[in-house]
Formats: C-alpha cells, sequence, structure tokens
C-alpha cells in the first residue's frame, strides 16, 4: 500500500486531490490493520473508502454546478482553459458544472474553448463532452483569448484548479495565469471551480505549490488521428529544437474573483480559513 502511494502520489505532484483521496485510503487502511483486521478486511475497506471519496466528489461537484450556475446569464461567452468536466472528475466537474446546469435551467449562452497546448484537453476533451451537453462553443488558441478579451466578446472567465494555497493562490494547467491577467486588464470576471478536497493547508502561498514538469516531448511531438483515422505523431518543431514543458502554473489570488466550492462562492480574502484542516469533499 505504501509502495502504491509513493507511485501514485509521483504521477501528479500538482493534484492536491489526489493526495487527498490516496491519504484517504491509506489511513482507512491503516486502521484497520491496527485493530487486527485481516489483509482481505483491509482491502474491502480500501475500496470501501475509495468508493466514498467518489460519492462525496460526484456531490460537491453537484453543488459546484448549482451555485455557479447563477454566475452564468443567458446569452454569456464563457471562457475557460483545459477540461475539469466529467473526463476529470467522478462526475460533473468543476469549473464545466456550472454550464451544464444552466444548460439544464435552460438558459443559452456560449462557450470559447481554449485548445490547451500541448495536450490539448481543451481542444480533445471539453470541446467533446459540450458537444455531447448540446452546448454551443467554438475551440480557438490559446494565445487568442487575451484578442477576444480586448474585443469584449468574454463576459466570464472560470477555470478549474489543481491545488489552492491557504492565501488563495492557484494552481492550475499551465496559461491560466495569463488568462487571469488579461481578464483583469479587461474588466472580465475570473473565477475558479474547485472543491475543498483541492485547498492545501500546508501551502502557505502558491511558492509552495509544486509544479509539474513533463516530457518535452509533448511540445515538440503531435499526436492524432490522419484522415483515415489512424494515429500518427509528427514533429511540430525544427529539427534538434530543445523544448520545456511544465505542465502548471499559479495565479495570484489578487487576479481571482471568487472560487466556486460546494459550500459556495468564497472571496480571495476568505480563503485562508477554508483552507484549515483537512475537509472532506461534500462535507
Amino acid at each position: 500500500m505504501e509502495s502504491a502511494e509513493r507511485l501514485l502520489k509521483a504521477t501528479r505532484p500538482t493534484a492536491r486531490n489526489l493526495f487527498y483521496a490516496v491519504d484517504r485510503v491509506l489511513a482507512a487502511v491503516r486502521r484497520v490493520r491496527a485493530a487486527g483486521g485481516s489483509p482481505a478486511e483491509a482491502r474491502r475497506t480500501a475500496v470501501a473508502e475509495a468508493e466514498a471519496v467518489a460519492r462525496e466528489d460526484t456531490a460537491a461537484c453537484v453543488r459546484i454546478g448549482e451555485i455557479g450556475a447563477a454566475l452564468v446569464t443567458d446569452g454569456a461567452r464563457i471562457l475557460t482553459h483545459c477540461n475539469a468536466g466529467w473526463l476529470g472528475f467522478s462526475d460533473w466537474g468543476t469549473a464545466l458544472a456550472p454550464l451544464y446546469r444552466a444548460r439544464r435551467d435552460g438558459k443559452r449562452f456560449s462557450v470559447w474553448v481554449d485548445e490547451t497546448r500541448p495536450r490539448l484537453q481543451g481542444a480533445r476533451l471539453t470541446a467533446w463532452e459540450l458537444a455531447n451537453e448540446g452546448i454551443d462553443f467554438q475551440v480557438i488558441p490559446d494565445n487568442a483569448a487575451g484578442w477576444l478579451m480586448r474585443r469584449g466578446e468574454v463576459d466570464l472567465v472560470i477555470v478549474g484548479s489543481d491545488r489552492i494555497a491557504a492565501n488563495g493562490d492557484v494552481a492550475n494547467k499551465v496559461g491560466t495565469y495569463e488568462k487571469a491577467v488579461c481578464a483583469r486588464a479587461n474588466g472580465v470576471p475570473f473565477y475558479v471551480a474547485a472543491p475543498l478536497s483541492t485547498f492545501d493547508a500546508g501551502a502557505a502561498t502558491g511558492d509552495d505549490i509544486p509544479i509539474e514538469e513533463r516530457d518535452p516531448g509533448e511540445v515538440l511531438l503531435a499526436t492524432g488521428p490522419d484522415a483515415e483515422g489512424t494515429m500518427r505523431t509528427v514533429s511540430l518543431a525544427a529539427p534538434g529544437a530543445g523544448a520545456r514543458n511544465p505542465a502548471f502554473d499559479v495565479t495570484p489570488a489578487d487576479l481571482i474573483t471568487g472560487i466556486v466550492t460546494e459550500r459556495g462562492i468564497l472571496r480571495p480574502h476568505e480563503l485562508a480559513g477554508a483552507a484549515t484542516g483537512a475537509p472532506r469533499s461534500g462535507a
């Protein structure tokens, strides 16, 4: 179990939710073993705790959708970055949950979907989800968002988060910080949607959040289906080019209008209190 813990946490060092879930399952197993329970009992306990985390995660995302839907108005043009929907959570998602709830409430709006280089989570995942939900959207290059804001074509930005520091600084997919800066410069509200399990009381500021760096090959190459549907990898850069591939960045709290959680929308000055302890998602 401890070997699995180290392996799982090493896969996504920036993602607080992963640490939260792994820690809960491992703590449950340790309680059973400390009480003299058998390995079979420990296995059953691990599965039960994991399922409880999943149920709570779903409930938190549903509530985030209900609360965040109030931010979505008829005719709104909403920008999002990366994928924070059905595919990224047990269900519903975070940044996309308010959109799904608003759509079910009969609101009409459109979404600008950042492509999210280099893995294209927006173009591949968010676009797929929105199409399945019947929500109007268009995929845009990552570096087009600021131009659209300047033209007055973005009314609201909603993104997810991988980890939130005690002072309200937010780590999310790289490129989020740039969107927040552009939003502030153009008077566009910038919201983060995240369950309380994303808050990290052990990180005083965003400088304490570990930022994962991934294979530079993701920047230099692209993989996708050709016209016949065969997956192929092609080079995007000049031969011999090097690259750096930080997977996340940190957005300072003073650039954030509010964080939509399952307990309501928190303002930056309220975040320190929310990050104390390790609240359960959906609690």
